[in-house]
């Protein structure tokens, strides 16, 4: 792999990270983080979350971010898609207002900067751990990794408050919400106090996906960083 990043590369990274959407696990979490639930309609939120750990081996969802900074500035926009297929592969594409694709293909997670050419790779398991992904795509340690409660119901919505346990997970806190059978939000926020706010749109559950839709490889000519 080749690292060819120049100063005028490096200004320009520092220029788009102010713009560039964040929360990527949360993502990717891509975070993500987005199913129906299989648990009967009179469920606790904390039971619907549950069974849809247990129950949902697939999924597609298109989705809107948003993202407000402790300091009251104006939120961060994006918007795009995503898929996973459990266990360890998923797909997170940002379509506006930059494009940036995350892919878990099962071993590495692969970030792609389009506008920048640049991919930075690491290995998966480091990044899943007690990340908001691993709810998408991880193992079912649910209650190994998260301590769980309930969070109370808020403009319709129910809620279950997760907190990672490790220390270093990337954020301090996380909140999915639940219309009905449907994961419909996320809630993340992060040591800084940042808010991360992923709302999901036309989920499907256990839609049959192929292995070879997370895939990725470096575009010719790419910088690519990492392993």
């Amino acid at each position: 792999m080749t690292n060819k990043t120049s100063f005028n590369a490096e200004n320009a990274k520092a220029q788009r990270t102010q713009r560039k959407p964040t929360g990527i696990f949360a993502i990717f979490a891509l975070f993500a983080l987005n199913a129906f639930a299989v648990g009967i309609a009179e469920a606790a939120a904390l039971d619907r979350l549950k069974a849809f750990v247990e129950g949902t081996r697939s999924g597609r969802a298109d989705f809107v971010q948003t993202v407000a900074a402790k300091s009251g500035r104006k939120p961060q926009l994006a918007a795009g898609s995503m898929l996973f297929l459990r266990p360890g592969k998923f797909r997170w594409t940002y379509e506006k207002p930059y494009h940036q694709l995350i892919v878990g293909d099962g071993e590495k997670l692969w970030v792609y900067d389009r506008d920048l050419n640049q991919v930075s790779v690491k290995r998966l398991a480091e990044a899943l751990g007690s990340s908001p992904a691993a709810l998408l795509a991880g193992d079912n340690a649910l209650e190994k990794n998260f301590e769980l409660a309930e969070g109370g119901s808020r403009d319709g919505i129910e809620w279950v408050d997760a907190r990672p346990k490790a220390q270093d997970s990337g954020f301090q806190a996380m909140r999915l919400g639940f219309v009905g059978d449907t994961l419909r939000a996320m809630e993340l926020t992060d040591s800084f106090g940042q808010v991360t706010t992923i709302a999901f749109e036309n989920f499907e559950r256990n839609p049959r996906l192929s292995p070879s839709q997370f895939a990725f490889t470096p575009p010719p000519g790419a910088d690519v960083l990492g392993e």
